[in-house]
């Protein structure tokens, strides 16, 4: 395990869009978090550029990576946004660079590929959180969501408990281990590749938006046949927008969780506020986590040294 070193007040953070391209202005108007907390911002050379869904080719993006990495003015590397594009540069990735210059890496749902990727060949602690264009830009961006970035500063351990948000147990037990996961349709992709997810004595993340209920259901079952969810010490499941069924008849989403999930002999937990959600909870993946069913809560020690 591989720690981030904290930031501090006057340092420099880099922002790429290492999956799809990100509207400057949107990037401006998120910006403003950056100097409330001391940063300055140093954003990467393909962050506007459009190529078809992506930002820029494979080539700038990666470049953009590989550049914020190597630069000893860059303390911590922010996403601008999601999208899909991800996957394409994790092959090409110097892991011995990130694994030298060990620093803060933040973002989710497209970007859990690069935090699957990075984790499984470094050792490196990268964080689940909010980025700017989809969440910090958004005018619902809420001050609990703000409050996440403080962990980057202070090692902090996060304590998820029901005065954030409903939880509902589905599988009893506790249980500790690396939270590791993410965006379901993301880990899914990882299935069969040298980046496959590893869940052996893991804290399973799930969350994902825009899954209907079926599509769920193929994506769960796919990680119960490959052994991911029987590996598992425990899952955490997060927000699920847009998941309403369209047509009917059709199973509900909590009936599809307790289809995978009601019989596995570790602790499960639904209603966590993790994902394309407000608040959205940030958690660093890779650190050491205890879900516990008994009181219903999710314990992550910090993330950064």
């Amino acid at each position: 395990m591989v720690y981030p070193k904290r930031l501090k007040p006057g340092d420099t953070v880099g922002i790429i869009a290492p999956a799809g391209p990100a509207k400057l202005g949107k990037v401006q108007d998120a910006l403003p978090l950056f100097k409330q907390l001391g940063l300055k911002v140093k954003l990467g050379k393909s962050i506007s550029k459009i190529h078809g869904y992506l930002a820029g080719t494979d080539e700038e993006r990666l470049g953009d990576f590989h550049e914020m990495i190597a630069d000893p003015e860059v303390k911590a590397i922010f996403c601008a946004r999601g999208g899909y594009g991800t996957p394409r540069i994790v092959d090409c990735i110097d892991y011995d660079l990130v694994k030298n210059n060990p620093k803060i890496i933040w973002g989710y749902s497209d970007i859990t590929y690069l935090h699957t990727a990075i984790y499984q060949q470094t050792g490196l602690i990268t964080f689940h959180g909010p980025m700017l264009t989809s969440d910090i830009a958004n005018p619902e961006f809420d001050r609990l969501s703000w409050s996440m970035f403080y962990q980057l500063f202070q090692p902090t351990e996060i304590l998820y408990d029901e005065g954030i948000s409903e939880l509902s147990v589905i599988s009893e037990g506790n249980a500790t281990g690396k939270l590791v996961g993410g965006n379901l349709s993301l880990l899914v992709s990882t299935l069969g590749t040298p980046y496959e997810i590893d869940t052996r004595d893991s804290l399973l993340l799930l969350e994902d938006v825009d899954e209907v209920p079926y599509r769920v259901d193929s994506m769960l079952n796919q990680l119960r046949l490959s052994g991911k969810l029987e590996e598992a010490a425990g899952i955490v499941i997060g927000d699920f927008a847009g998941s309403t069924p369209k047509k009917q008849p059709s199973l509900t989403l909590e009936e599809v969780f307790q289809d995978y999930f009601g019989g596995l002999s570790c602790p499960v937990i639904s209603g966590f506020k993790i994902g394309h959600c407000f608040p959205h909870i940030a958690v660093p993946l890779g650190a050491t986590a205890t879900l516990d069913t008994q009181s219903k809560i999710l314990k992550v020690r910090p993330g950064v040294c």
